[in-house]
């Protein structure tokens, strides 16, 4: 097991790119080097560009391997730093948009609730904006959309409501400081689910990441040669839903395009008409993979 980040359904996504052995291949969420190491063991003369925006990650890059290339980036960057390297299409592509462990057990990042540490979140810690600014700073308005849009609370009133009040007297700077606004919560049975819930909002919205993710799957229709494989891995129903649609229908309306004589028209063939989801066994092993959802799709 990886300690950074143990690699989450890598043999059925590995499959699913249906490796070209010397084909060029992207890895758009690096980590732990897992499903990098993976695809690196079946090319031969092909090449592997990985991307990881978190300096963290750089300490498991693959070193002594020239097939091998390491870009410190968001994965929103995919098509301007392809072409920084001459590259214009790729045999295939794969994110796993899951928080790397290591995200959870570093306890200076606000990552998990386990640990009284600052409320940051970055995944890159060039950007400007923390989770602390947001809430101490977003107006009600705009809190209440972060909570809705990235937390699929429906009614997110009786969150907001504490943290303005709170603020007002202290600011929120710590995970405890947070999570002391809601003792009711606290006490009941599904205080984790809450809460996992109310960090998975601020960091989507500190990482800017639901944005990101749908400027790279419209990246996707230019570089991806035609019977290539687009892999991801998603964890939540937000990000599933983006990436379903998108596979679908080339767009985020979950409807499809359509040319000049009303026909619809889709870019990509589906795979799996239904999400992989780990194994029994693996679910044992890995207990943080119980909300992975594995899509595949092909360029046509």
């Amino acid at each position: 097991m990886n300690n950074f980040h143990t690699s989450v359904l890598l043999n059925e996504s590995i499959n699913g790119l249906m490796i070209n052995p010397n084909g060029i291949y992207v890895d758009l969420t690096f980590g732990g080097g897992g499903h990098a190491k993976s695809i690196l063991n079946k090319l031969k003369k092909g090449r592997l560009i990985a991307f990881d925006q978190d300096k963290a990650a750089l300490k498991n890059s693959i070193k002594d391997d020239l097939r091998f290339i390491m870009i410190n980036k968001n994965f929103r960057y995919l098509k301007q730093q392809l072409e920084l390297l001459g590259i214009s299409t790729i045999d295939g592509l794969i994110a796993d948009l899951g928080v790397s462990a290591y995200h959870f057990t570093d306890n200076n990042r606000g990552f998990s609730l386990k640990y009284n540490s600052s409320i940051d979140m970055r995944m890159d810690g060039d950007i400007d904006q923390n989770g602390a600014h947001i809430l101490n700073t977003y107006s009600r308005k705009d809190l209440s959309r972060i909570f809705r849009e990235h937390a699929d609370f429906k009614n997110p009133k009786f969150i907001v409501d504490p943290i303005v009040n709170s603020r007002v007297q202290n600011p929120i700077n710590t995970t405890f400081e947070l999570k002391d606004l809601f003792p009711q919560v606290i006490q009941s049975e599904n205080k984790n689910k809450f809460f996992a819930r109310i960090f998975q909002a601020i960091r989507i919205e500190v990482n800017d990441e639901l944005t990101a993710l749908k400027e790279l799957l419209q990246q996707c229709l230019d570089v991806i040669k035609p019977s290539g494989r687009l892999v991801i891995i998603s964890y939540h129903s937000i990000e599933d839903r983006l990436v379903k649609s998108f596979m679908k229908f080339g767009n985020f309306r979950n409807s499809p395009n359509k040319d000049f004589f009303g026909n619809p028209s889709r870019p990509f063939r589906i795979i799996n008409k239904k999400p992989i989801t780990p194994s029994i066994t693996e679910l044992k092993s890995n207990n943080k993979s119980r909300s992975a959802k594995l899509r595949i799709c092909e360029k046509i």
